[in-house]
């Protein structure tokens, strides 16, 4: 089959390599689509996993095999694909950390060599704690397109839920980019007021299309003032770092009102220091908090959000690449335009 292999930092090449072969419990999902995410970029950019490796984890397609004891699924089903699924018995599962799960951390698709998602290839083989529990069935009436976006939609939603965000509550969303854009929706659906930040003004469009009630140019708008001046002198209620730039940690702490909340979403690297003031910490009580990867018992909702397209995604992709060029789908979503926001693979 083809696929797009990791080969070193920032080079990627497209090969051809073995169909997976599958075990007891298993499936083989033929891909349709792949959306291109944040941290495959950097894992790629930065060599931060050995190569080779096959990545995209973003995925939907078809079921073409079963192996013996697969219970569930038919051949010729339509399924959205997570990566990860917990254990729920751990410690961590115990406390509802799924994402710290020992059994999560290992990655539950591959298209061959060390598992890394395995999307960005023409078939993935899924192991059996994912094909039990995750996989979900996508109707005919939905895009594969549609259902690639089930495991960014359950993060987002997972983020929120920690936030505990609260109708008409005042949220900054720093960055508008696809997943900046999917929570400016899914406040709106929280009836929170949004307020967004970005630098580019396609995506200041598009937030206000999406709902936002202002959308700032964080280069020559004073965005603390602003937001003061919607909440009587307080500031926001809360705020979510939806880029990975971690200099605007401090900013946004600067943003929320006391006994506010910092969201931080898009910081996905170990090492990645930002530097906060305590005192706003302490004496102004305001929570630093993160969200990292989706949570299992989301997994419905985010499935009837995208679905039914309460949430609908289809106006945030912008980009659509075959396989063979899986390389410049890579570079455009890692330095993209100002028209651009997803990015799709499509083997």
């Amino acid at each position: 089959m083809r696929a797009a292999v990791f080969r070193g930092p920032n080079d990627i090449r497209f090969e051809r390599v073995p169909i997976p072969d599958i075990g007891p419990g298993e499936a083989l999902v033929r891909i349709a689509c792949c959306g291109v995410c944040g941290t495959d970029i950097k894992k790629i950019q930065h060599g931060l996993v050995a190569p080779p490796r096959i990545f995209g984890h973003e995925m939907a397609g078809t079921i073409v095999a079963l192996g013996a004891g697969t219970r569930g699924w038919s051949i010729g089903d339509r399924v959205a694909v997570m990566h990860h699924v917990p254990c729920r018995s751990c410690f961590y599962c115990d406390a509802g950390d799924f994402a710290q799960c020992p059994t999560y951390k290992r990655t539950g698709t591959t298209a061959g060599f060390e598992p890394a998602g395995g999307g960005f290839a023409e078939y993935v083989r899924v192991f059996d704690w994912v094909a039990a529990e995750g996989m979900v069935a996508v109707p005919e009436e939905v895009s594969f397109e549609e259902a690639a976006f089930l495991e960014p939609v359950n993060t987002c939603l997972k983020g929120l839920e920690r936030a505990r965000v609260r109708p008409g509550e005042v949220v900054l969303v720093i960055g508008q980019g696809q997943i900046g854009l999917l929570f400016t929706m899914m406040l709106r659906w929280k009836q929170a007021r949004v307020v967004a930040s970005d630098p580019l003004p396609y995506r200041r469009e598009k937030a206000l299309e999406m709902g936002a009630e202002a959308a700032l140019d964080p280069a020559e708008d004073d965005v603390p003032a602003m937001l003061r001046g919607l909440t009587e002198g307080r500031g926001a209620d809360l705020a979510i770092v939806a880029v990975a730039d971690s200099s605007v940690v401090n900013s946004a702490m600067r943003t929320v009102r006391p006994g506010g909340r910092v969201l931080l979403f898009a910081q996905t690297r170990l090492g990645d220091a930002a530097t906060v003031d305590a005192g706003e910490v302490c004496m102004l009580e305001k929570t630093l908090l993160g969200s990292y990867s989706s949570d299992i018992t989301l997994q419905q909702a985010a499935a009837d959000l995208v679905f039914s397209r309460t949430i609908d995604v289809r106006p945030l992709i912008t980009h659509r690449f075959p396989l063979e060029r899986t390389a410049d789908a890579m570079c455009l979503a890692s330095s993209p335009q100002d028209r651009s926001l997803k990015v799709m693979v499509q083997p």
